[in-house]
C-alpha cells in the first residue's frame, strides 16, 4: 500500500503529513536529523494492518510550518501530537509512535492527554526524567557534542556547510554501517532553508535555555516528566551511537506496569529502518494488546 501526501491544519500550525490506511489512528512522530519519510516502512504495514497511519513532518520541518510563536519545548511538541489526534479524528483506540524527539512529544502527549491514545511505542530515546546520571557520563558527553554545539550562534553556519554535510557524519556515527543516502536526500529537503534549519537547532537550545519555554505549553511541559499510563514498548538498538544503550538501565521506572523494554542487538539508532521487518513485527503485536 502506498503513502499519500497532504496538509492538515490545526489551530497552531499547518502540518504537511504522510498518511496509509483506514482504521483507528496510529500516529508516527519522527526525530532529529530526520523527517516524515522515515516511516516509509512502517506506514504501509500499520496500513494493513488496520489502522489510518500518519506521519507528519515535525513544526518547522519543511513543508510543515515554522511555528509563529517560535516554541520548540517538548510541551509543545507533545501539543502537537495531540491537536493531530483531534484534526484526524482521532479516539481512545488511537495509538502514538515516537522516535527520538518524536519519542520524548510521545510521552508527553500520553501523558497529557491519556484518554486519546491507547497504546505507546517508542524507540531510542527513554523517558526524560531518567536520563540525567547517564547524560553527565563521559562517553555520552561526547556523544553529545552536537547539543552544546547548538547552543552557541555557531550551530546554524557549521551544520549548514558543505551541503549539510554535519547531518551526513551524525547519522554515520549514529547508525553505523547504514546506507542512509535515501534519507538523508529527504532530511536535507526538510531542513535546508535556513528558518527550518534553525528550527530543528531549536528544539535543543530549548531544551537547556529556559527562557525559551513558552507558558502556553506549560502543562505539556510538565505532563512530559509524568510517568505516562499506557502499556509502552521501548526499543532500543545496541550499537546506538547517539545514546549509548548504557542510558536505557533506568527506564523501567518512567514507564506504566504492563510497559516492555526490547534491546534490539547489532542496530543503531535508526533502528526501524536498519531493520523494519524485525522492527515492524515488534510494534505491530505490541499496538494490537
Amino acid at each position: 500500500m502506498d503513502m499519500t501526501q497532504r496538509s492538515v491544519s490545526t489551530p497552531a500550525l499547518e502540518f504537511s503529513v504522510f498518511e496509509a490506511g483506514s482504521g483507528p489512528l496510529a500516529l508516527c512522530l519522527h526525530g532529529f536529523p530526520d523527517s516524515a519519510y522515515t516511516w516509509r516502512h512502517l506506514l504501509p504495514a500499520l496500513a494493513d494492518a488496520g489502522y489510518h497511519a500518519v506521519a507528519p513532518f515535525m513544526r518547522g520541518y519543511a513543508p510543515t510550518g515554522v511555528p509563529a510563536d517560535g516554541r520548540y519545548q517538548t510541551g509543545a511538541l507533545a501539543a502537537d501530537a495531540v491537536a493531530l489526534h483531534e484534526a484526524l479524528g482521532g479516539d481512545g483506540d488511537a495509538v502514538l509512535i515516537g522516535h527520538d524527539w518524536g519519542a520524548v512529544a510521545a510521552y508527553g502527549a500520553a501523558a497529557h492527554a491519556p484518554e486519546r491514545w491507547k497504546r505507546v511505542v517508542t524507540l531510542a530515546v527513554p523517558p526524560p526524567s531518567t536520563m540525567l546520571s547517564a547524560f553527565f557520563d563521559y562517553q555520552q558527553l561526547k556523544r553529545s557534542f552536537y547539543i552544546f554545539l547548538f547552543q552557541t550562534p555557531l550551530a546554524e553556519g557549521a551544520v549548514a556547510l558543505d551541503d549539510l554535510a554535519f547531518i551526513d557524519g551524525l547519522w554515520r556515527d549514529w547508525s553505523p554501517g547504514y546506507d542512509a543516502g535515501e534519507d538523508l536526500v529527504q532530511v536535507k529537503n526538510a531542513l535546508r532553508e535556513p528558518a527550518n534549519l534553525a528550527a530543528a537547532i531549536g528544539y535543543y537550545r530549548a531544551m537547556l535555555q529556559p527562557e525559551l519555554l513558552g507558558p502556553e505549553y506549560a502543562e505539556e511541559q510538565e505532563a512530559g516528566q509524568r510517568v505516562n499510563p499506557q502499556p509502552t514498548l521501548y526499543l532500543h538498538g545496541t550499537t546506538d551511537g547517539a545514546l549509548g544503550v548504557d542510558a536505557v538501565g533506568a527506564a523501567g521506572q518512567a514507564l506504566s506496569g504492563e510497559s516492555r523494554i526490547d534491546i534490539v542487538d547489532g542496530v543503531g539508532h535508526f533502528l526501524h529502518l536498519e531493520r523494519p521487518d524485525d522492527i515492524n513485527q515488534r510494534i505491530l503485536q505490541w499496538i494490537r494488546g
